[in-house]
């Protein structure tokens, strides 16, 4: 487009190419010598003789290169150049390329918003799942024991009837239990043994007031008892059966010897008492 404006805009201006040559010949000028005075390539000079306006860009830089040529050789374009003249230049208009319309802004927030959504649930569903199995399964819960001691194999529940001193009393050896499963204590009835009018002398009575772990063990090692007992129940062991005892929440269990109450504090440690029992019933601490 603006080639052809160039051209109609000097259709008038015929000649004046030939004009300039003539004049520079007869100046003894060359192409060279005109383009260093003009500070033109010497294309540009040559279009200029040759009426190429198609080469020279836009009306209002060739009527400029024609006046600068024609002052250099002194001869005179204006008519030519007025008669050339077309309207104001006008400024293409400028047309801004970043402008988006408010539907195709509304459509990238939404479809940001649901890649946002889409990221975060592509994270957060696997760790759910993976953490849900974990709170859900029973094995997650620990196992806890109400009381102080838990043995660690499983209890062996003895007679509650106290045994004869001439027939030693030996229980068989537990199984250990599985480390994943609760501790049980033998829930097998035992008759509450009722309480002598007047007990033996040396004999030790065992009062329950709370359920407690007991590991009662005869002089020679073996196993008198090993069980839990139940809150309310009683024991009574003669001279000579019991040579080493220990109570789990010893604070619920009352120890009378011959009648006469037994302070377990001494023997007693976090909540749990353990003492040894001599031939005639007295109560010694646990020698180590």
């Amino acid at each position: 487009m603006i080639d052809d404006q160039t051209v109609n805009a000097f259709d008038t201006a015929a000649g004046c190419g030939a004009r300039l040559r003539q004049a520079r010949e007869a100046a003894g000028l060359t192409l060279e010598a005109v383009g260093q005075q003009l500070r033109m390539p010497v294309q540009v000079v040559k279009s200029l003789e040759a009426e190429q306006w198609d080469r020279l860009g836009a009306p209002v830089f060739v009527r400029g290169q024609l006046r600068s040529y024609a002052r250099l050789l002194k001869i005179d374009l204006g008519d030519v150049l007025e008669q050339s003249r077309i309207g104001p230049v006008v400024p293409p208009q400028l047309v801004s390329h970043t402008h988006t319309p408010r539907a195709r802004r509304i459509a990238e927030s939404l479809g940001r918003r649901v890649l946002y959504v889409g990221i975060t649930a592509a994270l957060a569903v696997p760790v759910w799942f993976a953490t849900r199995g974990h709170f859900d399964s029973p094995s997650s819960t620990p196992n806890t024991a109400s009381l102080d001691v838990i043995p660690a194999a499983v209890p062996v529940v003895g007679s509650a009837e106290p045994a004869s001193p001439s027939s030693p009393v030996a229980a068989p050896a537990a199984a250990p239990s599985a480390p994943s499963a609760p501790y049980l204590a033998s829930l097998t009835p035992v008759p509450r043994t009722a309480a002598a009018p007047s007990a033996p002398g040396g004999a030790l009575n065992l009062q329950f007031n709370g359920d407690s772990w007991v590991d009662i063990a005869a002089p020679d090692g073996s196993t008198v008892e090993k069980a839990l007992i139940k809150s309310g129940e009683t024991r009574s062991f003669s001279a000579g059966q019991v040579g080493r005892m220990t109570l789990g929440n010893a604070s619920a269990v009352e120890v009378q010897q011959a009648g006469t109450i037994v302070d377990l504090s001494p023997y007693q440690r976090a909540n749990v008492a353990r003492f040894t029992v001599s031939s005639d019933g007295s109560v010694a601490p646990v020698s180590h």
